[in-house]
């Protein structure tokens, strides 16, 4: 609502809905079932169309066909012939990017993109930002740095205006901030618990690993993003495949995810380097020498778990911290998740689905650290 004031006090206007057309209304809630269909477009459009026969999304003026149409014309759907000879509507590459969108502002809100490589340290030196503070010049530092008016100011107090002088102890630099790179791995587990039970876990995951692969391309594009999944094995996707995740009928083999995710960072070259593992459920698989797999679906295995306290040490040996997300809140899962963090000197949220997003955003955003001196 708008508030305007005069001396009289404050008036209300009545708040006023932003317009939109028939076919962004419908786009909105499309982009939502797309998501939780996992980019399949019929089942998306069967779920829409219960939605319009309880709510009258559509009239007599904006039919579901004319909205389909639309989504063709838009480039959002495109039509396949299939070896049957029958068509199909499949979702692009354009709709893929409109629900990276979607999870971006949904999750982390709508941000103004900034320049690339726009991470804060909590250390200042010789960076790209200016703090506003001053230093004295020290060997090293880029003339370009220098602060002519406050190093004629020194001059002036050291010397007087009688016999100016400008000594190398006048000299005054502007303080800068080092806005760091970071290597990220992103880790979704996609075993069975995460629709155990009734409760639809992967869709919210795949939510935040949209939004930070946006946020990445749009924000920070000098970072890099890698993204795996992981159930009785670990293998990496893409970020357009993310739309399409569905979870597998797999134990969960934490281990070879992690595994896969510090192979992948060794060849990194940027000095930041971060895992994300989003996660319900307790490690419950190995994967043998022989190829065999060792599996025990009442969890907390003493065998899977020592191989998992070893991954996170190893880990930290390699400077990679591990911020794990625990989605589900089982109380005894909670020593764990403790323990394999302390191994890692990382750290561990526990949390339900709600907040999830928010949580990761703030951990992306303060864990680019490089000291300067």
């Amino acid at each position: 609502m708008k508030i305007n004031s005069d001396r009289t006090g404050f008036k209300f206007t009545p708040y006023q809905e932003e317009a939109k057309s028939p076919f962004d209304r419908l786009f909105e809630i499309f982009k939502e079932l797309i998501t939780h269909t996992s980019g399949d477009f019929d089942e998306a459009m069967d779920w829409l169309k219960t939605l319009d026969k309880e709510y009258k999304l559509t009239d007599e003026n904006y039919t579901l066909d004319d909205f389909v149409e639309e989504l063709k014309t838009k480039g959002y759907i495109k039509e396949e012939i299939l070896p049957n000879g029958n068509s199909k509507n499949n979702i692009t590459a354009k709709t893929e990017r409109a629900i990276r969108k979607n999870a971006l502002n949904q999750i982390f809100g709508k941000l103004k993109k900034h320049g690339s490589g726009n991470h804060k340290t909590k250390n200042s030196g010789i960076g790209d930002e200016h703090t506003g503070d001053f230093r004295n010049f020290e060997f090293g530092d880029g003339l370009e740095r220098l602060s002519v008016t406050e190093s004629l100011k020194n001059a002036q107090i050291n010397h007087g205006l009688g016999s100016f002088k400008l000594t190398e102890q006048d000299l005054v630099v502007e303080d800068t901030h080092h806005k760091s790179q970071m290597s990220t791995v992103l880790m979704i587990d996609i075993s069975h618990s995460m629709i155990l039970y009734g409760e639809d876990r992967i869709t919210p995951a795949k939510k935040v690993a949209m939004a930070l692969a946006e946020l990445i391309t749009t924000r920070y594009p000098k970072d890099t993003l890698d993204i795996l999944v992981f159930g009785d094995d670990a293998w990496p996707i893409k970020v357009k495949d993310l739309p399409y995740l569905q979870v597998g009928p797999y134990h969960t083999n934490t281990v070879a995810g992690l595994e896969l995710a510090m192979d992948i960072l060794r060849r990194k070259r940027n000095t930041n380097k971060h895992i994300f593992m989003i996660t319900d459920g307790k490690p419950s698989c190995l994967r043998m020498p022989d190829g065999s797999y060792y599996k025990n679906s009442n969890g907390l295995d003493q065998f899977i778990v020592e191989k998992c306290y070893n991954m996170a040490a190893q880990a930290r040996k390699l400077h990679i911290p591990i911020t794990t997300f625990m989605i589900a809140q089982d109380p005894y899962l909670q020593s764990f998740v403790e323990e394999f963090t302390a191994s890692n000197k990382g750290k561990a949220f526990f949390t339900g689905l709600e907040g999830l997003g928010e949580m990761i955003f703030h951990d992306y955003e303060n864990n680019r650290k490089k000291r300067i001196r």
